[in-house]
Parts: structure tokens; C-alpha cells; sequence
């Protein structure tokens, strides 16, 4: 499948089910206490970095975003797409969103001081994931850090329903966090913590936490 095909499949997918998977993540980190620490340790890592702006790339309908500026992060959303966006800017009216794609980020060089990428590489495929780690390394300052959080696991399945039985078309690729890494290493980035959580339901979740270095 060629790059635009799956970002046109995943823009529409999630233009359809924006409404129902804002409500159904609204409250996910209340019961997940692993993932809460881990994007509070990458606020103090910001912060022990110099502190600045932080690009959550793929930001759904921003609750991640607004999670980590109640940790005091100068966080700001992007994603692919424009009704996701529209909820976030409803959802969280004092916080920045913006329409934009993970393949070619509309931000300037070393501009941003830290990048969360929230389960949002899940839909990338391999061909693609070099690219989109190149463009989060360009953005990130020298020193910055990157959270990733995704579905750790072997293969892809194509989901086709979801989020209250909306109809969608999106490749759901699982992979080893070993593999992950050596994908960060090619393109620039050292991986300093790799965390594995659960499964208490479904599948497993690998965390990273990688730096930019220059």
C-alpha cells in the first residue's frame, strides 16, 4: 500500500469514529497507572531539558495533550485528522491543535523540546516508519525527548469497524519494542527505557523513551 493510500484510509477512518473514540479514551489513563507515570516522568525530562513547546504528534482528540500540560508541559496537538482535531479544539479550548501528517510535519527544525507519539505509529507502515521517525527527529531540539507508546506484538490486521461500530479501514500493525529501537537507532535516536504493560486486557503495550542526540 502507497503512503497516501493508508494516510488517506486512516484520515477518513478517523474523521468517522472521532466523536465516539474521544468519549470511549476521555477517562483511559484514570485506570492505567503505568502509562500516567510514564508521560509524568517525560514531563520532567522535559523540563531537565530546558523546558519549551511539545509536539504530541497524533493527538486524537487531545487527551493526552491536556494531560501533560496539567504536568505543567507546554504541549500542543497535531493529527491527520480534521475532525479529530475539531474535537480536541472543543474538548480543550485554551490548548494549540492543528491539522497536520507525521510523514511531513509543518514545523520548523529543532523547534520543539520534546515529541509524545501516543500509540499514533500504529497505522504506519514499515516502508513509512523511517520517514516518520526522520521527521521527529528533524523537529526535536538536540537533547529533546520522544515517548512512543504502541502495540507490542508480532503482524498487522486490518480493522475494519470500531469505536461504536463505525465502519473503518486502517492497518493495526503490532510490533517488538527490539525492533522499535533498532528503527529509532537508524534514525538518530538512543533508546534510554523501554517499559512493557500488561496485558491486563487485549494486547500489550510497549512505552520507549528515546533522545535526540545530536
Amino acid at each position: 500500500m502507497g503512503t497516501e493510500q493508508w494516510l488517506a484510509d486512516t484520515r477518513v477512518s478517523y474523521d468517522t469514529v472521532a466523536e465516539s473514540y474521544a468519549a470511549q479514551v476521555r477517562d483511559f489513563l484514570d485506570d492505567a497507572p503505568y502509562e500516567r507515570a510514564a508521560l509524568a516522568l517525560f514531563a520532567d525530562l522535559t523540563r531537565a531539558a530546558g523546558g519549551g513547546p511539545v509536539a504530541d504528534v497524533g493527538c486524537g482528540p487531545g487527551h493526552i495533550t491536556a494531560h501533560l500540560h496539567r504536568h505543567g508541559v507546554e504541549a500542543f496537538g497535531v493529527d491527520l485528522s480534521p475532525a479529530m482535531i475539531d474535537v480536541a479544539r472543543r474538548d480543550h479550548p485554551g490548548l494549540r491543535f492543528a491539522v497536520g501528517s507525521m510523514t511531513g510535519l509543518g514545523l520548523a527544525d529543532a523547534s520543539v523540546a520534546g515529541l509524545v507519539a501516543w500509540y499514533s505509529v500504529i497505522h504506519v507502515p514499515d516502508d513509512d516508519i523511517g520517514t516518520v521517525f526522520a521527521q521527529f527527529r528533524r523537529v526535536l531540539r538536540p537533547g529533546g525527548p520522544l515517548l512512543l507508546a504502541f502495540h507490542v506484538g508480532e503482524g498487522s490486521r486490518l480493522k475494519t469497524t470500531g469505536y461504536g461500530g463505525h465502519p473503518m479501514r486502517v492497518h493495526v500493525h503490532r510490533r517488538q519494542p527490539a525492533r522499535v529501537t533498532a528503527w529509532l537507532a537508524e534514525a538518530g535516536f538512543t533508546v534510554e527505557a523501554a517499559l512493557t504493560v500488561g496485558p491486563s486486557e487485549g494486547t500489550p503495550a510497549g512505552v520507549l523513551f528515546a533522545r535526540h542526540h545530536p
